[in-house]
């Protein structure tokens, strides 16, 4: 038997930080957070958005959030609950949470949540760094090295924001040169959004979020001709083998949704997706679909998922762990998978963003296939340590400790933020 001397009593982690072993009577001693701020850049089309939180052991905690959709404020609420979240250890994250969630529970959810999921990522990775591991440890250890990725926004960066991201696409023979693309490049699936010919060229229809302005949410001839027609190009482009997805967004009713899905009941989709505040009318739609529908990703809150999967409304559960914290998303994803429901994860912001979902799609046994957008900014891979490894459609899981990379601040300076970009940007429709 080894004698006290021959045990290790403190590891050093990779990260430098003192980690207990598992054989030691003394308690590792905490990391406390000495400040929690938020730092931001240029985007193109809209600005990113981190929270970082620096410990008195030097360790700097990461996380990346999002004010660009729908979300105005949340670097307020991250600023406004600071100072609670100051001198206590970055390892008890879900007293932290739980604090933080009673003293803004009038206001749960939503903007508030998502400060609150900020924070509690930022503390995760600060906790993986300390412990040296990567941050799926935490989270119960991964389940798979490699995630299948789908290719996001498939067209719609280059149709709608070309400026920022580049090869402009006008016609549908630009939507299937891109199909040809996506299976050139390894990809097994794509994701789309609707567009349809208008004033002589392929233009976003997006009025659920007033662009263009058409509050009836009807599926006009026009338009399901559209979603016709490019589903129809990238079929022809990318070939049998790559699963197509379509993105519905908040653009139609339930009636408009029935319409689309009786258009393409021989389209043979990997998933429709649509957001619906209504559990009922999602289920609904499911049963009247032969084909597997996703919806949720706007969610907030583990009470918020539970009527749709007690109403078994999707098929796949799209949850934000970027919106709701890493550790309270796992919690979403263990309700979904009681109720046999898929997850995957809703990402479409920076690098960071895509590592922090991968390591929530890495440790939950139920995963669907994982978002992330390929088309990126010229300065994306500059203004981050690391890029996501995408290998013949696969993310390649990172070993290294915390989320495997994090904002490069000197880059970051050098982009300053824009005011008021993303789809709250001071223009009307």
């Amino acid at each position: 038997m080894a004698s006290a001397e021959g045990r290790s009593r403190l590891a050093i982690g990779a990260a430098g930080a003192y980690v207990a072993d598992m054989g030691s009577s003394e308690a590792a001693p905490p990391v406390r957070v000495s400040a929690v701020d938020t730092v931001h850049c240029d985007a193109g089309w809209r600005n990113y958005h981190f929270c970082k939180i620096t410990t008195d052991e030097g360790i700097v905690g990461w996380s990346e959030y999002d004010e660009g959709f729908g979300s105005p404020g949340v670097s307020s609420v991250i600023d406004a609950v600071g100072g609670r979240v100051a001198g206590q250890s970055v390892f008890d994250h879900e007293r932290i949470y739980t604090e933080l969630f009673a003293a803004t529970r009038p206001g749960a959810g939503s903007v508030v949540g998502q400060g609150l999921g900020a924070i509690e990522n930022a503390l995760l990775d600060a906790k993986a760094k300390a412990l040296g591991v990567p941050v799926y440890t935490l989270l119960g250890g991964k389940l798979r090295d490699r995630i299948r990725v789908y290719w996001s926004h498939c067209g719609t960066w280059r149709i709608a924001y070309h400026r920022f991201y580049g090869n402009q696409i006008t016609d549908l023979a630009g939507v299937e040169a891109l199909g040809e693309e996506v299976r050139d490049s390894g990809f097994t699936a794509l994701k789309t959004n609707i567009f349809t010919m208008w004033e002589g060229a392929l233009r976003s229809w997006a009025p659920g979020f007033g662009r263009p302005w058409s509050p009836e949410l009807n599926a006009e001839p026009m338009v399901l001709r559209g979603i016709n027609d490019v589903l129809s190009a990238f079929r022809a482009g990318a070939g049998d083998d790559v699963d197509i997805l379509l993105d519905l967004n908040f653009n139609f009713r339930t009636s408009g949704v029935l319409e689309v899905l009786r258009m393409l009941d021989d389209f043979d989709l990997f998933w429709l997706e649509y957001d619906n505040d209504s559990p009922e009318a999602l289920r609904y739609i499911r049963d009247h679909s032969h084909t597997q529908i996703a919806s949720l990703e706007t969610l907030i809150g583990l009470p918020r998922f539970v009527p749709y999967f007690r109403e078994q409304s999707v098929d796949v559960a799209i949850i934000d762990a970027v919106w709701n914290g890493t550790w309270q998303s796992m919690k979403i994803a263990a309700s979904a998978n009681a109720h046999e429901v898929s997850v995957a994860p809703h990402n479409f912001y920076g690098h960071l963003s895509t590592m922090m979902s991968a390591h929530f799609a890495a440790a939950v046994p139920h995963l669907r296939i994982m978002e992330t957008d390929i088309d990126r900014l010229p300065w994306d891979d500059e203004i981050f340590t690391v890029a996501p490894e995408i290998v013949d459609g696969h993310l390649v899981l990172p070993d290294t400790p915390g989320w495997g990379t994090e904002p490069n601040e000197e880059a970051v300076a050098a982009y300053p933020p824009k005011v008021g970009p993303g789809f709250l940007v001071n223009r009307r429709p």
